[in-house]
């Protein structure tokens, strides 16, 4: 099996100083590695029975698209404010490294659908627990959130369980 934490690199200063960004895109470069994300994400996912799959932007999107046609469901963007061109809902988002808005279009997800959550990453939980929030607000239900990375010293998937203990989270990578 591919060494998926080997193939994330660090770039330390980015997107600001101090911050060490991991750069996940030897991941999806590597047709090996991928593959593998997306089956030990749909393995998780499976579990649940999902109806649709909801990703944050941007990043999320590549693993939650290739999710949701593995599991031939559909998919829902979580974007930030302004880039949707339909009506949305909008929700404080705030993050790591500033406060944003997520929106996603109304009719994204129907009421009492079974949603699985997708990122890249999870660090301080803050993007998560926001995209949860709205899709509860538009009446899914969030029965799984799943990320490749887990910053653990972060404590974000902590604060995640937390804030929405009714949803497990997931993740593939620790650092």
């Amino acid at each position: 099996m591919k060494d998926l934490k080997a193939l994330i690199y660090d770039v330390p200063d980015f997107p600001k100083p101090g911050i060490v960004f991991k750069d996940i895109t030897p991941v999806i470069q590597d047709a090996e590695a991928f593959n593998l994300v997306i089956d030990l994400m749909a393995e998780v996912a499976r579990r649940y029975s999902p109806d649709r799959v909801a990703a944050i932007e941007s990043r999320g999107f590549i693993f939650g698209a290739a999710l949701a046609r593995e599991l031939r469901t559909g998919f829902s963007l979580i974007r930030k404010k302004g880039k949707l061109p339909r009506p949305t809902l909008s929700l404080r988002a705030p993050n790591e490294y500033a406060v944003e808005y997520f929106e996603a279009h109304l009719d994204s997800i129907q009421p009492g659908e079974r949603v699985i959550m997708v990122d890249d990453l999870i660090a301080t939980g803050s993007s998560a627990i926001s995209a949860i929030e709205l899709v509860q607000k538009l009446g899914g239900r969030p029965v799984a959130f799943v990320a490749l990375v887990e910053l653990t010293f972060l404590e974000g998937v902590k604060k995640i369980t937390e804030a929405h203990a009714e949803v497990p989270v997931f993740t593939l990578v620790k650092f």
